[in-house]
């Protein structure tokens, strides 16, 4: 305000009055524009002017810094510069002692200098309510000025900005999966369209919006109850219902060591696994959490998981190689708390501790015995096994089973000839015939001659002794639609007509015999009748 000038209420009144009532005469004071709206920190020009054509006084009042710029007889234009707020200049003239005056509406606008939506949650959970807010600091005239309120594009509200200083202009939207990844602004709207301006816009920094889903369940754990050292199993977590289920992070750790997690994602769900190796130091009862963490908030099952260590047991030959008929004692043995089996062996209560003793006989060769031992864990029975063979040595043998005395084969035919020796150590066997010593291929397919026919000497040796057995074949082949049998089936039958012979021609002979000798005794009666009595 310049010096001494009255109060701009003051002035607007008394102008007010001035136009009202017009001075001697009927002069007035008149002032153009009587409106005018300008930039803040711009210049504009007011012309004041009076209608009294006597000699007076004009001027105007302002807080503005003016500066005439120009006057004639009853007018002067007077520029006011670095216009800051709104502002109400008169002017005024005094025409033969009588005052009146002229009120200016002068309107500063100016554009806001913050814009800002306020920061969003990190995460914003899917279906609850979500409030944003926008600041405007700034900008005139309050009234011409609206706050919008965008997701992208799209308008979500828009109110006046208001008188307060900053502005806060809300609104609250329900948040669904589609507000995901979107961007959210607001834009303020200064209209100046009625003032002859345009319409003026200003938005904030967009901010993005990240959304998910967290089921209430907890996740599924699956694992074994028990592990062994030194061993591995497999454990996995899922979890259903997530959103957005890639950024959902998976946690699986056996007490505090985090174990190496292999994740598999699905639309609204996702696997996890891991192995877990038992570890000596980790012996006990430990355990196993899962937890799946998303939007600051977290899901997490537990399972125990018992490691333990059991070694197999100790089963033993008291000689692992034996001769036939000796004395053997098997012994198997565990860890205390565990119940030992060992088949063949004597029923005994139940402990870590089994055995049993045997007369090694050639049917015990290769013979297994099977130890297993059986440990209670954590509510479960683990079992561990040992196996031992036990190798009898024994001479030689062949039987009537394995090795048959007597073949017949056709001629011709594709025949082999099956012996087998048993022993051990494996045995060697030949067969060789006796009249000539030809060999006998044992095991080989290949079709009869005549000349394999004959009787062989077969032998099985070894480091332990030597057995025999006499093996004969018998070749038959077609000659003069006889069939004849060499040289074995031809002496038997040989010997077969001759004892016919024999047997007939000694049936002969005794019918001679029972012949004559009836004859000679009815010849014998027949002289007895023909003889006279003897008188008394």
């Amino acid at each position: 305000m310049v010096p001494g000038a009255a109060h701009p209420a003051l002035l607007a009144l008394l102008a007010l009055l001035g136009a009202l009532l017009p001075g001697p005469g009927g002069a007035q004071t008149s002032v153009h524009p009587q409106k005018a709206i300008t930039s803040r920190g711009a210049s504009i020009t007011v012309n004041c002017s009076t209608s009294c054509d006597q000699h007076t006084m004009l001027g105007l009042e302002t807080q503005l810094a003016k500066r005439e710029v120009d006057h004639g007889n009853n007018w002067k234009v007077f520029e006011l510069s670095d216009v800051q707020k709104d502002s109400f200049p008169i002017c005024y003239s005094s025409c033969l002692g009588n005052q009146s005056s002229a009120l200016m509406n002068l309107t500063v606008y100016w554009f806001p200098e913050r814009v800002e939506l306020a920061p969003l949650p990190r995460w914003q959970p899917v279906g609850e309510n979500l409030t944003l807010r926008c600041m405007v600091s700034g900008g005139a005239p309050r009234d011409h000025l609206t706050v919008v309120l965008l997701r992208g594009e799209e308008e979500l509200g828009r109110q006046p900005a208001g008188d307060g200083e900053p502005a806060e202009v809300t609104v609250t939207v329900l948040v669904s999966r589609d507000y995901h990844g979107a961007n959210f602004s607001c834009r303020t709207e200064l209209d100046l369209r009625s003032q002859g301006l345009a319409l003026f816009q200003n938005s904030s920094a967009p901010r993005k919006l990240r959304t998910f889903v967290l089921p209430t369940t907890n996740p599924h754990l699956a694992t074994h109850p028990v592990l062994e050292v030194g061993t591995q199993c497999l454990v996995s977590c899922t979890l259903y219902g997530l959103f957005p289920v890639s950024e959902a992070e998976v946690h699986l750790a056996l007490g505090d060591r985090r174990l190496q997690t292999t994740i598999t994602y699905n639309e609204y769900s996702l696997l996890a696994k891991a192995l877990v190796e038992g570890k000596v130091e980790e012996e006990g009862v430990q355990y196993l959490t899962c937890a799946v963490n998303l939007g600051g908030q977290s899901r997490r099952s537990l399972e125990n998981v018992t490691i333990y260590s059991f070694p197999a047991p100790n089963l033993t030959l008291s000689q692992p190689e034996v001769s036939e008929w000796t004395t053997v004692n098997v012994e198997c043995e565990a860890q205390a708390g565990a119940v030992v089996t060992l088949n063949g062996a004597p029923a005994r209560p139940p402990g870590p501790r089994a055995q049993l003793q045997l007369n090694a006989s050639a049917e015990d060769n290769g013979r297994s015995f099977f130890c297993s031992a059986a440990l209670a864990v954590a509510e479960q029975v683990v079992h561990k096994n040992q196996t031992r063979e036990l190798r009898v040595l024994y001479g030689p043998r062949l039987n009537e089973r394995d090795c048959l005395g007597n073949w017949t084969w056709q001629e011709g035919s594709q025949q082999t000839l099956r012996c087998q020796a048993w022993g051990n150590p494996t045995p060697k066997l030949n067969c060789s015939r006796k009249e000539d010593g030809a060999l006998l291929p044992i095991g080989d397919l290949r079709p009869v001659e005549r000349k394999v026919a004959g009787t062989y000497q077969c032998r099985a040796t070894s480091t332990r002794g030597e057995v025999t057995r006499e093996v004969v074949i018998n070749v038959i082949y077609h000659q003069n639609n006889m069939a004849i049998v060499i040289p074995v089936a031809f002496v038997m039958i040989l010997g077969a007509v001759g004892a016919a012979i024999y047997i007939y021609n000694y049936q002969r002979k005794i019918q001679k015999y029972e012949l004559q000798k009836a004859r000679k005794a009815q010849e014998e009666a027949a002289m007895k009748l023909s003889t006279p009595a003897t008188p008394p």
